[in-house]
């Protein structure tokens, strides 16, 4: 469990090895559940955590969350490199040497422009596909929880089974905007169909 009101990367994630990210994360009391407080100034921020040999997508195939936005960059949209930035983003990643080039990573985001349920590959970072599984502002200041079923989703991108992933990754980003993006993410699970 992370310590309340701890800020910076939580213990037990990685930080990321490109840009600048501030971090501007907080764990913070939900309901007597602990959750990260997440904002970006014109910037982005990932944290990754490394599940490798941790999930069996046999056994665990459902990846269930909850989050809430508060605040989307302005006019953000994961279809345009020059848009790329979303208040709220869960990557599930399995990497494959090189890394930067063969990598498989899904991005479920809750985009600002982009509609829900869209597919679509990242302008900005080959090895991303986006999966859109909320758009703009009807669910704005309201925790949801999300259940994806990741085999599906990865048998749709690649056009084949998944093998287990590598890492889990959290990501809040409002460079390209140059705006402003708050969210909250709770826990992140691998559960049974």
């Amino acid at each position: 469990q992370p310590k309340l009101g701890a800020r910076g990367i939580p213990a037990g994630w990685q930080g990321q090895s490109w840009g600048s990210p501030k971090y501007d994360l907080t764990v913070v009391d939900n309901a007597g559940h602990r959750v990260l407080h997440l904002r970006s100034e014109n910037e982005g921020s990932t944290i990754s955590r490394d599940i490798k040999g941790k999930v069996d997508l046999k056994q665990t195939p459902i990846l269930e969350w909850s989050w809430k936005a508060v605040v989307l960059p302005r006019g953000g949209d994961s279809r345009r490199k020059a848009t790329d930035d979303q208040a709220a983003q869960i990557y599930v990643s399995w990497p494959r040497f090189p890394e930067s080039v063969r990598s498989r990573i899904i991005g479920y985001v809750w985009d600002t422009t982009a509609p829900a349920g869209l597919v679509a590959p990242s302008e900005k970072t080959g090895t991303v596909t986006y999966i859109i599984v909320r758009s703009g502002t009807a669910d704005l200041g309201r925790w949801v929880t999300e259940r994806r079923n990741v085999v599906e989703d990865f048998k749709k991108i690649y056009g084949e089974a998944p093998d287990h992933p590598g890492a889990v990754s959290i990501a809040i980003d409002s460079n390209d905007t140059n705006s402003l993006a708050e969210s909250f993410m709770g826990p992140i699970v691998f559960k049974r169909q």
